[in-house]
């Protein structure tokens, strides 16, 4: 039961359908005690990706805990953290390169000549360990950049480039230590701070291990936060489509290279001083367990996609099967065969896991609930407070031809006409006569709900962009698209992603309704199959610039009008076809009533009348095969998992009308265009001097239905701020 639900007062008069189908009452207490959505919001969730190598990691921990009780003791964890610290490097290098939509096959030989370059320039020239490092950085990284260079600038193919700079590498390495090996073996090189990069620790920790998180956490920064960063996973993710935003792919290409040459090298560097190992052995096979460890972390070997916490977890499990195959003394060669196998193992999950990700999160994601309406008026019945008439039959059309999605329209101070596009535009027509529309501004998205403020500002609720607002002159600029996250949610349901209506207090605060968290405005009827009660009234204060979400779980929250005593507000929400009222000041402030319990369609938005009455649009008519429908979440969830989306059973949305009530929820009269031709969906409409100025999101026209007895000089800004 929603948060409306528990607060409001029930009208006796709504009548409940009586007519069951078996275990319907067991298929209602299921629907309320199972949270069947958790699934599909935690597949949704992106660090969905880190839930298979770190399950992986776990398994293999404990598989070493059964099978090698004495590999975690404390000597073994701090070698094994001191080579994480100078694998771990490579690995986020190779992690890099991947991402950006190549592959580096050369990190092995270049970490050899690392180690080469330092044990030679403090055994043989016994230069300071404070230039040391810096050259060997910039040795490894002048081979990277060759590496980027044949790639980026030349577009060689990364894997051949790459496995001609190993050989190639490797054959140089050798050479040298055929002439210097037992030189630099002879050497002797004195140094507190070679001996601390090799064997010391900072707070028990080995050095190593600690430049590498300082090292990941540099780079989860540059990927996350810096241009270059996206750019390097917009670049890995298509080519084509970054070239054509104005990415610089070559540089960026041959950046990721340069990158991945120099973190080698300092993990090189790190090797030396904690081996001193001049053979010629150093650094061979480890472009094979880079590569494994980038994959099994789950980083995609398609490139654009992968994070610092995969790679480094993949690390961490190609070292501890690496170790634990020496540990449990299998034979040589062992090691290669179980991370071979593991590799295409982490392959095999890539394509078939990753990729499909979205088809199994598409079946997982939509989880209808249980929900009853009370049973429908009969507009069908000349008694009936929602008779049938053609009383918009013969308005006149503004805009025709010219306009797309106008779904609510406002009039300014001047009797200028108001209007959204699906284009992103907010359009006016001047008066009197609203003959030519002209762009007013361009916004982006698709505006809905609009409302001017106490000086002139338009506020707009724009599908998944939240609130803007639009000053005189047509500048645009974001209000907020965030609220206060929900305690419990595990969507990140503190951004907007469908503000549709809103409406002004006197004291400048906005009320805005969000129609739904789980979709978007280009998967918005989902939501009506799910009738799970994801959507929301927030309040932004323009005054402290704060957000803040006042009412949660409401079933498609839609229109919201301020009530002229400026303590209370109505709101419609759409598929529970009802009207309530909340009170946001007084001595009632935080309670929820019902206003109308149950309408014969989907309200849409709520605007004052005239004669201190309310106008509501009803932008599609009940149907009672989806009534019954809502009873059955598990026939709507094998609908939509079972039928194409064209022929899901939606909401009738094609013929509305427009209801005149009183505060209290009285009905007085109707407005039908009974043959759906001049508005066959009427989402808003807005009293005006006379006349009701009607809008429809699938619309493309403006109605004008001039109004008998109507106060002619009436305006919704006298009412609201005393303008004229």
């Amino acid at each position: 039961m929603d948060q409306a639900e528990t607060l409001a007062t029930r009208p006796a008069a709504a009548k409940r359908p009586t007519a069951r189908y078996p275990f319907e009452g067991l298929v209602k207490l299921r629907a309320r005690l199972v949270p069947s959505h958790i699934l599909g919001e935690i597949m949704s969730k992106q660090w969905i990706d880190s839930a298979v190598p770190a399950t992986f990691m776990v398994l293999v921990i404990g598989l070493f805990l059964i099978v090698a009780p004495g590999f975690f003791t404390g000597a073994n964890i701090s070698d094994g953290g001191r080579q994480l610290g100078e694998f771990g490097l490579v690995a986020l290098g190779m992690m890099v390169v991947i991402m950006g939509g190549g592959i580096d096959l050369s990190v092995g030989s270049i970490f050899a000549l690392g180690n080469f370059t330092a044990l030679a320039l403090t055994n043989l020239f016994d230069w300071p360990v404070a230039a040391v490092l810096p050259c060997v950085v910039l040795i490894c990284a002048f081979a990277g950049l060759i590496n980027g260079v044949l790639i980026g600038y030349f577009r060689l193919r990364a894997f051949l480039t790459t496995l001609v700079s190993l050989i190639t590498i490797r054959a140089l390495v050798d050479v040298l230590l055929l002439e210097f090996a037992v030189d630099i073996s002879a050497g002797f090189y004195d140094s507190a701070i070679w001996d601390f990069a090799g064997a010391g620790d900072v707070l028990g920790l080995p050095t190593s291990f600690v430049v590498l998180v300082v090292v990941a956490i540099a780079i989860h920064l540059f990927l996350s936060r810096t241009r270059l960063g996206w750019h390097v996973m917009a670049v890995g993710g298509s080519r084509r489509s970054a070239h054509n935003v104005g990415i610089s792919v070559r540089r960026t290409v041959c950046g990721t290279y340069v990158l991945s040459g120099a973190l080698a090298g300092l993990a090189a560097f790190l090797y030396a001083a904690r081996l001193g190992n001049g053979g010629s052995y150093p650094g061979a096979g480890m472009e094979i367990f880079a590569l494994t460890a980038v994959i099994v972390g789950g980083t995609s070997l398609g490139g654009g996609r992968g994070s610092v916490a995969k790679a480094l977890m993949g690390s961490i499990i190609v070292l501890m099967i690496n170790l634990g195959v020496v540990q449990m003394g299998l034979q040589s060669g062992a090691g290669q065969l179980v991370l071979g196998l593991i590799l295409l193992l982490a392959i095999a999950i890539d394509v078939r896991f990753i990729r499909n990700r979205e088809k199994i999160l598409s079946r997982l994601y939509m989880s209808p609930t249980y929900f009853s309406l009370p049973e429908a008026p009969d507009a069908e019945q000349p008694a009936s407070s929602y008779a049938l008439n053609d009383q918009l039959g013969d308005v006149s059309l503004i805009g025709l031809g010219k306009l797309d999605g106008a779904e609510d329209v406002i009039f300014d101070a001047q009797d200028n006409l108001y209007c959204g596009d699906r284009l992103g535009n907010i359009v006016r027509f001047d008066g009197p006569d609203y003959q030519e529309g002209k762009v007013f501004a361009h916004i982006g998205g698709h505006p809905l709900g609009l409302a001017f403020d106490r000086a002139g500002v338009l506020y707009v609720c724009v599908g998944g962009m939240g609130l803007y607002r639009v000053h005189p002159d047509g500048r645009a600029e974001k209000a907020t698209d965030q609220t206060n996250r929900s305690a419990f949610s595990i969507i990140d349901d503190s951004r907007m992603r469908l503000a549709d209506d809103l409406d002004i207090a006197p004291d400048g605060r906005v009320f805005f309704s969000e129609a739904t968290t789980r979709y978007d405005m280009e998967t918005w009827p989902a939501d009506a199959l799910e009738s799970r009660g994801s959507g929301r009234i927030v309040c932004y204060d323009p005054a402290k610039n704060t957000t803040r979400t006042i009412l949660r779980k409401l079933v498609f929250p839609n229109g919201v009008c301020v009530e002229p005593g400026g303590q209370s507000l109505l709101f419609a929400e759409s598929w529970a076809c009802r009207v309530s009222r909340y009170w946001f000041a007084g001595p009632k402030e935080g309670q929820v009533e019902r206003v109308i319990e149950n309408l014969p369609g989907y309200p849409d938005n709520v605007n004052r009348a005239s004669d201190g009455n309310y106008w509501m649009a009803l932008m599609g008519m009940r149907s009672p095969a989806l009534d019954l429908a809502l009873r059955m979440p598990d026939f709507r969830r094998r609908m939509a998992l079972e039928v194409a989306p064209d022929e899901w059973l939606y909401p009738n949305i094609n013929a509305g009308c427009i209801v005149k009530f009183t505060a209290d929820g009285k009905v007085l009269e109707t407005l039908w265009d009974r043959h759906a031709e001049n508005h066959p969906m009427i989402t808003s409409m807005r009293e005006h001097k006379g006349a009701l100025y009607l809008g429809g999101i699938l619309n493309n026209r403006i109605g004008k239905h001039v109004l008998k007895d109507a106060d002619p000089n009436w305006t919704a800004g006298a009412s609201y701020w005393g303008q004229r």
